[in-house]
Parts: structure tokens; sequence; C-alpha cells
């Protein structure tokens, strides 16, 4: 992680010494590494019901609109816990709260494998949310706690490389276990699904309890010289944000606005990940494992967009440009995907440009709001946006199964999601520079 650790930060002008690069090298192999890991198989057992459905819709007689509401109703516990969650790991600590969260949601994903009935697949997608909620705005409070706003940048877009890799790594081995573990001791293909990748988040939640520190005084692995120099810089850059009260956050515009760009971009990102599967069979493709190697494809370049894209806006200090043109991009690729659908070659070129542009956008994203809110109104603030943003993790998946039963195909759901990514690219460009260019 060198190539991350060269920025100055927003405590100096020039160039940092060579000490700070080291200091920050050493931090971010300490940390990053693990917190993707959680996050890789946090969004592995969240979307791999996109996966599952390629087998569970046909073997419990579901439609598509049971399928969309059940894939999206996880946001609903989500939704639900997010800002108290949030809350409780600022006050409690990183280690222990994390740890609690990957535990109980791997047990959780693990049991679906016994639904039966449209109501047990909703209530294990519910309560699978609400075990979930706090993880991810979690994990991007914890990063304010080390790294000032001009390093966070790319740092956030090495934490979240997990999605693209979750889809480049999950997507080979979902096919593979639908199409060779099926009938295994008596369990279907999507069984055994929810069983094998629930067990990863369980054991990484204990490694999480004995690893994590949280926070740069309690790391022992730090000498004091390193501790000084990392609070110093996380002073700096704490100057001019605001700790609001709890109601003041709740009641503040730009993060309504905020809330509504996430939703935007959220919904591309489920409406990718959800449906991606059904969307490459739909082109002609029928066998899973084929299916789950094509998946890998998109995600596999968005890897790569996500660190260039990230890299370049914290060297430039600028956000806007570098939300709004990549969520663009994947409008077009969307909206092209439903051109070339009988095309495989020329659809999968056109979801690859969209799900680069989607997977750019996010860790981008939140250098908005963390550059502006600090303490407990980063903690409040942050759960807000993210709890708000992923109630698009509902109305996506949900939205596209409806029309895809109203109109018999996926191009009308793909085309309202166009439109989000559009909606939430000119709403990036409505923000004052002054504010988020950090």
């Amino acid at each position: 992680m060198e190539s991350v650790t060269s920025q100055p930060d927003a405590a100096t002008s020039g160039k940092p010494s060579a000490f700070e690069v080291a200091t920050y090298r050493k931090v971010g192999w300490r940390l990053i590494p693990l917190l993707l890991i959680c996050y890789v198989v946090s969004y592995l057992d969240r979307v791999n019901v996109g996966f599952a459905k390629l087998q569970m819709v046909n073997d419990l007689k579901f439609s598509e609109t049971i399928y969309g509401l059940g894939a999206g109703i996880f946001f609903f516990g989500y939704f639900l816990f997010e800002v108290p969650s949030n809350i409780i790991l600022h006050k409690v600590g990183a280690r222990v709260w994390i740890a609690r969260i990957m535990v109980t949601w791997g047990i959780v994903s693990g049991a679906t494998m016994f639904v039966t009935t449209p109501e047990t697949f909703y209530v294990m997608r519910f309560l699978l949310g609400l075990a979930e909620a706090g993880f991810f705005p979690g994990i991007i409070l914890y990063l304010t706690y080390w790294y000032p706003s001009a390093r966070r940048g790319r740092m956030t877009a090495w934490f979240m490389t997990a999605v693209a890799l979750s889809g480049f790594v999950g997507g080979p081995l979902s096919g593979w276990i639908l199409k060779d573990v099926s009938g295994l001791y008596g369990l279907a293909g999507w069984q055994w699904l929810f069983l094998l990748e629930a067990l990863p988040s369980v054991v990484i939640g204990v490694v999480v309890f004995f690893y994590l520190d949280d926070r740069i005084q309690s790391a022992k692995w730090l000498s004091d010289e390193e501790k000084a120099l990392l609070v110093r810089n996380i002073d700096t850059d704490a100057i001019g944000k605001h700790d609001l009260p709890l109601s003041r956050v709740f009641g503040n515009a730009r993060l309504w606005v905020m809330s509504l760009i996430y939703f935007s971009f959220v919904i591309g990102l489920y409406g990718v990940s959800f449906w991606l599967p059904t969307i490459i069979k739909s082109t002609g493709v029928k066998d899973p494992l084929t299916i789950g190697l094509l998946t890998a494809i998109p995600f596999g370049f968005a890897v790569i967009a996500m660190l260039v894209i990230g890299w370049r806006s914290d060297v430039k200090r600028e956000r806007r440009w570098h939300v709004a043109i990549p969520a663009l991009i994947a409008a077009a690729g969307l909206f092209l995907s439903t051109v070339w659908s009988h095309n495989t070659q020329l659809a999968m070129l056109a979801l690859t440009f969209a799900t680069m542009g989607i997977m750019a956008v996010l860790p981008l994203f939140w250098s908005l709001p963390t550059a502006i809110l600090g303490g407990t109104a980063a903690a409040a603030g942050i759960a807000m946006i993210n709890s708000l943003g992923n109630l698009a993790g509902f109305f996506g998946p949900y939205l596209v199964g409806f029309l895809k039963d109203t109109t018999h195909s996926t191009n009308s759901g793909i085309y309202v999601l166009a439109a989000f990514m559009v909606l939430g690219a000119l709403l990036v460009l409505s923000m004052p520079a002054r504010l988020v260019d950090k």
C-alpha cells in the first residue's frame, strides 16, 4: 500500500516526511487488509441471494416479485437499526461492535438455507439486515479516527474495492457451488451457497475481536512518536468540522441531499448486484458456472477503476467531478446493456462500464459528508445517510422484479436505474466545491 501513502495530509501543504510516509504505510497495512476482507464477506452474504435465485425461485415456486421483495427487504432491517448501531460503535468501540455484527450476520445468513416459503424468506432477509446494520457506516466512521480528509479518499477506495472483489471472487465461487455441490447430502445448491458463504463471517468476526484497535491511542504496535503524528493530523483535520447535536444532524438540509445522492447511487449498485446473473442469463448463457465467471469480468475492471479514480481525486483535491463523471458513464452503460441485450459480448461490455462507474462513485461519495462532520455528528450523520440511502436496496431490486413480472423484461427496470445514476450526478454537482473538495 505504499502507493496510497505518499500524498500530503491536511496538516501540511508540502511533501510529507519519510517518517510520516512510513507511519501511514504501517497503519495502512495493519488496518486495510482486514477491513477489506470483512467487507468482502459482508457483501458476499448480502448479495449471494442473486445467485441463489437461479435455483431457489424454481425450487420454492417464487415469482420474480417475491424474489425482488425478499432481496430488498433486507434493507428495512438495516434501516431501522443503522443509526443506533453506529452511535453504539462510537461509544463502545469498533473492535467489540464490528465483531458482534459479523458473527450475528453470519449465523443469520447461514440459516437462510432453511427457507421454504415467501414468509420465511422475508423474515430471514429482514433479520440479516438487522444483524448487519451499522457495519459499513461503522467502518467509514472508523477510518475518520485514523486518516485525515486528504488521505481518506484512497483509503476508502481500497476498503470499498471489497464490493468489486466480492463480485470477482463470489461470482465464480457461487456458480461452482450451484453447479457442483448441488445435491450433496440431500441439500440443494442454493442451500449450500448460503451455508458455505456464511462461515467465513463468523470466523473473521472472531479475528476482529482480537486484532482490531479502537483508536490510535490504544494501538500497541505504534510508537509514541507515531501516535503523536497521527493524532496531530487528525486534530488539524478536525478544524472547521461540526459536531452538531443529534436534533440538528437530522434537520441538516445538506445531509438530506447527500442521502438522496447516495440513494440514487445505491439503486444502481444493488440493481446490478442482485440482477447481474439474471441479466447475463437473459443474453442466452445458461450454465451457472459460466454465468459466475462472466460476472467476475465487470467487477475485476471495477477494482482498477475504484483505485485509479480514488487516487486521482486525492491528488487533485477534487471530489464532485470525480463522482459525477463515473456516475454518468454508469448510466450510459446500463442503458446500452438493454440496447445490446441479445448480444452477450456487447451486453457484457456495457455492463462492465456500468459496474466500473457505479463502483468508482461509492468510495468517493463518502469523502463528501466526512469532510464537513466530526464527532458524534459524524457517527449519526454517516449512519443516517447510509440508512436512508440503502432504502434504495429495497426499492431497486423490488422495482426491477415488479417491472420484469409486468413487462417480461428487465429493460424497463434498468432504465430506471440509469435515470437515478444521472440524478445522483446532477445533485453532486450542485454541492458547493468549497465544502467538499478537500
